[in-house]
């Protein structure tokens, strides 16, 4: 984690420069959820995105499903979360402030100091109803995960697809968990978007893949920047897992909160196929044409939040320096994540300026997500893009009329070079590929 970095930065930070807003602020907000802003959604969804090009995408044993937010009941009674679905609620009786049991290191309230009602469990799934009528016969309820979806697919998947297994079936959507206790922010919240794969194998072995996906899910995020040192792996203890589970690792990431849950990889053993065949009286083994052998498959599972896993690259990219005795702060995102690839700067909004510089962004917008950017000093606006991490910034100067070239000032080592403009676009995709931003035939210009 960087130095000195807290949750209320991190808030300050997204509110100002448009990554999260409070849902309904105007009404005084609603507790626990949240809106991304235009930095935010583009953040998020190319965390998405990388996530999926890199479980989908560039593996020839994965394929992708979106399944329906809202499920057959049965689907929910099969799975265990009617019955079991639950927390250990108590409630104070001087405040009437509510608290998961669990998590509570003494018998007293931990804001009043008040006594505690005995525990009760806690259903967490959010229940409303299918059609005209409230009655129990159109109960349903918003999916508490996505991976349940893709249980009760898998024949489907199987039979079209025409792939063998091993085969993972991956998912990124929105569940939804009726939390006693949420915030830290987007951490912990009752809306939040998973991004889960179920990896379906022969028994036997489940363990030689459990420990690849484990190994495989830490070193995503470290190849799209995430500090090792900030990143562990966790082993459940028996205690700690669920009841469908063999075996379960976290990947865990040193928030301002402490070390926390970033993304879970569990052993499902065969429990969910086989609750689903059970329970729907349909027969979802499968048969091994290479073995000659016909077996209900384990399962392997990464599950990643798409919103913690935003905060976690948000929090390991802030970073404060001292630039010419000012503090700067800057987003040093991968570049994969970054909301705005270039930012095309002209120097003033001077009339002769302004046509080239236009010139130049529709060239750059073409290949990249890009922002022009003419408001206030140039200083303001290095500054405003080193804070939503915009890795290079195009500045297009009176120079520039006459050379035909610009300036491409590099975010994190804050480096200048100059180019002809035709040569700009090759360049800057060489740069966000990860070349070197040298200066050796070039020039540095100001620390800015």
């Amino acid at each position: 984690m960087s130095d000195g970095v807290t949750m209320d930065k991190i808030v300050s930070l997204c509110k100002r420069r448009g990554f999260v807003f409070q849902s309904s602020e105007i009404y005084g907000g609603l507790a626990s959820c949240w809106d991304y802003g235009p930095m935010g959604v583009e953040l998020k969804r190319n965390v998405k995105n990388a996530w999926w090009r890199s479980m989908v995408e560039e593996r020839p044993d994965v394929v992708g499903l979106d399944c329906s937010i809202m499920m057959h009941p049965t689907v929910w009674k099969a799975s265990g979360h009617v019955d079991s679905f639950s927390d250990p609620l108590v409630e104070c009786k001087a405040c009437h402030q509510r608290w998961r049991a669990d998590q509570l290191e003494t018998q007293a309230c931990p804001a009043c100091g008040g006594e505690l009602t005995e525990a009760r469990n806690f259903n967490l799934m959010f229940k409303t109803f299918m059609g005209a009528v409230e009655e129990d016969a159109a109960v349903v309820f918003l999916r508490p995960e996505t991976a349940q979806g893709i249980f009760v697919n898998f024949q489907n998947v199987v039979s079209t697809s025409r792939k063998r297994l091993p085969l993972g079936i991956a998912q990124i959507g929105k569940s939804f968990r009726n939390e006693i206790t949420p915030g830290n922010f987007t951490f912990r919240t009752r809306e939040f978007e998973q991004m889960e794969m179920e990896f379906f194998v022969q028994p036997g072995s489940d363990e030689e893949w459990f420990d690849y996906w484990s190994k495989e899910r830490f070193e995503w995020y470290k190849r799209l920047g995430i500090r090792e040192e900030n990143l562990r792996l966790r082993e459940h203890a028996m205690d700690e897992l669920a009841h469908y589970a063999k075996a379960c690792v976290d990947v865990e990431y040193l928030f301002p909160i402490g070390w926390s849950e970033l993304e879970g990889i569990a052993n499902r053993t065969d429990f969910d196929l086989k609750q689903h065949a059970t329970w729907s009286g349909k027969d979802l083994s499968y048969f091994d044409s290479v073995t000659n052998e016909r077996y209900i498959p384990f399962v392997i599972e990464p599950s990643a939040g798409a919103d913690r896993s935003t905060l976690a690259f948000l929090v390991d990219a802030y970073t404060e320096e001292e630039v010419e005795g000012a503090t700067r702060v800057v987003l040093k995102l991968h570049p994969t994540l970054a909301p705005i690839k270039v930012a095309v700067l002209p120097l003033s909004k001077n009339e002769r300026l302004v046509p080239l510089a236009k010139d130049v962004h529709d060239r750059v917008r073409k290949r990249f997500v890009t922002e022009y950017d003419d408001t206030q000093s140039i200083g303001r606006r290095y500054r405003r893009q080193d804070e939503i991490g915009t890795p290079l910034c195009v500045t297009v100067d009176f120079d520039s009329l006459e050379d035909g070239q610009v300036t491409v000032r590099d975010r994190d080592s804050l480096a200048q070079i100059r180019l002809p403009i035709d040569n700009l676009v090759d360049t800057l995709a060489a740069k966000l590929s990860g070349e070197a931003f040298g200066t050796d035939s070039l020039w540095a210009g100001a620390r800015m």
